[in-house]
């Protein structure tokens, strides 16, 4: 604990950083995750007043479900353009300036939002979500380097887990301000689109008093003193010289490396293992449920058979339990490694699944089985909050080296969004014919083996694993 309190007040300025580089970061992106589910009503109402109005008669329902199918999604396709753009973005213009032209795109996209129920526009909602997808694949890899490059190394597992807590956090938050009582009311719901401007404008005005990375001013820049002024600011006057060498020597062996493309790196056999590595971890995140459960989680509880005015709150409970559950990995995540939480929690996860597949297929036998069904849910959640949510972002950055992860971040967020996508788009139509769990076990077991092989035969050299 004296340890913590004194790392607490000489590394002040790195957390005071991860805060800010948290709430504009992955704090807004699981906000809006979890907010879309509180408008689908609302927004699939305004969809059929708009076309009512405009065409004399209602939308049909299959017409009405490709529209709400295609306005989740399209956050998706916003994504996997803004995200592959990062890479040359980042290393001209740094990851700073980078994050505050996002914040600015966010901001408009929430504001085009916001304004579409007074412009009776049901369109500009999906220009909007198609902004705000293109800000968030900016965001996530400039976020997720970002924290691993201002980081200190005995707190880099720490901090690298920093990035899926503030993605739980957004998702609470989200949900709270979603309840019907605050901005989830058939009246307020345009506001409740429009908030997730909020955590970028904070960003936008806190993010231009702290230094740009250490990394990128030494690496790039050939800024030395910017360097050493920036460690200082974020790490306090402590001795940090071993830091600095470890940059010194790394930027030395990039005077004879460049900075790889994503086709230089595809096809460098020395990072071979690396990508595979990135390619199961990213395929397991998106097909292991928990995008679905958070796009859908209506839907998902309906087809349990809750009653849908209590669904707002069984969601909410959800993510709170998610919340907690992502503190706990930050704070074990260095003592375990992050083998041990990826492997436990997929084994963990598949266990569960199967449980609740079971579940609701007994529904209808038992009247206390939708309950059931809830407990695993929140526990699914918990599961992935200690385990592979941290673990996945810390592996991520770890085991490349600076000059192929820029390139090695656009590919997993690549995969990352093209999931998305491929979820919001196809399921609505599996839940509609209640195909969700029983297609879901076989393909979760499909990739999560893989993914125990990789992890059984320790691919990776460094101790950190």
């Amino acid at each position: 604990m004296t340890g913590f309190l004194s790392d607490l007040v000489q590394y002040q300025g790195f957390f005071q950083m991860l805060t800010v580089l948290g709430i504009g970061g992955t704090f807004q992106i699981g906000f809006q995750i979890s907010t879309i589910t509180y408008v689908s009503q609302h927004v699939k109402a305004f969809i059929n007043e708009t076309w009512l109005e405009r065409y004399g008669y209602p939308i049909h329902q299959d017409n009405l479900l490709f529209l709400w199918s295609i306005t989740v999604s399209i956050y998706g396709i916003g994504g996997l353009l803004g995200s592959s753009g990062t890479r040359y973005l980042m290393v001209k213009y740094g990851k700073k300036k980078c994050l505050l032209c996002t914040n600015v795109l966010m901001i408009t996209s929430a504001s085009i939002m916001g304004c579409s129920k007074i412009a009776q526009s049901f369109e500009m909602i999906l220009i909007g979500r198609f902004l705000c997808g293109v800000s968030a694949g900016l965001c996530v890899p400039l976020h997720h380097q970002y924290v691993g490059e201002i980081s200190p190394k005995k707190l880099r597992g720490f901090a690298n887990s920093t990035s899926s807590f503030f993605w739980s956090l957004g998702k609470a938050i989200g949900q709270i301000t979603g309840q019907r009582e605050l901005l989830g009311s058939q009246y307020l719901w345009p506001l409740l689109m429009a908030s997730c401007g909020f955590p970028a404008l904070v960003q936008l005005v806190t993010l231009p008093f702290f230094p740009e990375s250490p990394a990128y001013l030494l690496m790039h820049k050939g800024d030395q003193e910017g360097c050493k002024k920036a460690i200082r600011q974020l790490w306090g006057e402590g001795h940090h010289q071993a830091e600095i060498d470890d940059f010194m020597k790394e930027k030395a062996t990039m005077k004879n490396t460049k900075i790889l493309s994503v086709l230089e790196l595809m096809k460098e056999p020395a990072f071979r293992w690396q990508l595979y590595m990135i390619v199961v971890l990213t395929t397991t995140v998106q097909l292991c449920g928990i995008n679905a459960i958070y796009f859908y989680t209506f839907e998902v509880l309906q087809a349990a058979g809750f009653d849908e005015r209590m669904i707002s709150y069984m969601t909410l409970s959800v993510g709170l339990s998610e919340l907690l559950a992502t503190a706990v990995c930050s704070s074990i995540i260095e003592r375990l490694g992050r083998k041990v939480l990826l492997r436990g929690g997929y084994f963990i996860m598949g266990s569960l699944l199967a449980a609740i597949t079971v579940t609701l297929s007994l529904q209808d036998w038992y009247f206390w089985m939708p309950y059931c069904s809830l407990c695993l849910i929140i526990l699914f959640a918990i599961v992935f909050g200690v385990g592979p949510a941290g673990a996945t972002v810390s592996v991520r950055v770890e085991i490349f080296k600076f000059s192929c992860r820029p390139s090695a971040f656009v590919i997993g967020a690549i995969l990352n969004w093209l999931g998305v996508f491929v979820i919001g788009t196809t399921f609505p139509f599996i839940v509609k014919r209640k195909l969700i769990l029983s297609i879901k076990g076989p393909v979760y077991s499909l990739v999560c083996a893989p993914t125990s092989y990789l992890l059984k035969n320790q691919i990776w050299k460094k101790k950190m694993l």
